[in-house]
């Protein structure tokens, strides 16, 4: 999965280096071997993004992007597409991808993360439940026809300083409580610029999550 991931980055137009910041010797190892670059990172760290942000200290990078190793379909046009956001204002900080929900199972799961996005395309919140809350529907399987929902991916793109600057800041209780990192941002009060990409990806938080992306690869849906 880590290989997949690593060369689907490879592919993206507009990331000059890829590598991957790990805290386990097999992975290490692993990557080693397909050929790529790893960093070893202390056990310790929170957060993917505070992992990225140790093993991207001392780089000349303004913009560092922090791919999530469980996103084996994340297509290389979207992570060109997020790393957009900051090359095309000055103004953002931090930017990620999002699209629209059509399936109610990732309507309903908490496996997929929703967010809430603002008319200016800044996240408002991010949460594994469902939200919003359409109050005068009462069924559920009617909320697709009734809102917008989307569901958040696992990319971040960065600012090169403000990814040092998010790893100084103290855990905050909401990104404790729903396992989020993005939420320590939100609640320091900085904010999440999102991208509304047509691409889509499964990340492999379950066996039935791998069961679905092994059938995607197997029947070549997916290059």
């Amino acid at each position: 999965m880590v290989q997949r991931v690593y060369e689907r980055a490879k592919q993206s137009r507009l990331l000059t280096d890829v590598v991957v910041a790990t805290d386990d010797e097999r992975i290490e190892s692993a990557v080693k071997k397909f050929g790529g670059t790893a960093v070893m990172t202390p056990s310790t760290i929170q957060s993917g993004s505070d992992r990225v942000a140790l093993a991207a200290r001392g780089l000349d990078a303004d913009i560092i992007v922090n791919v999530q190793g469980d996103e084996p379909l994340i297509d290389p046009a979207m992570i060109d597409q997020t790393v957009q956001l900051l090359i095309d204002d000055a103004s953002a900080v931090v930017g990620t991808a999002v699209k629209k929900i059509t399936s109610l199972d990732d309507l309903l799961t908490p496996n997929i993360v929703k967010v809430v996005v603002d008319k200016n395309n800044y996240a408002l919140y991010f949460t594994r439940s469902l939200v919003p809350f359409v109050r005068d529907s009462a069924e559920v399987t009617d909320w697709l026809k009734r809102a917008m929902f989307f569901k958040h991916f696992g990319i971040y793109v960065y600012r090169g300083s403000f990814l040092q600057h998010y790893a100084s800041l103290e855990p905050t209780p909401l990104e404790q409580a729903e396992k989020l990192e993005q939420l320590r941002i939100l609640e320091h009060g900085f904010r999440v610029k999102v991208t509304i990409t047509e691409f889509d990806s499964i990340p492999v938080d379950t066996q039935e999550d791998l069961n679905r992306v092994r059938a995607k690869v197997k029947n070549q849906l997916v290059k």
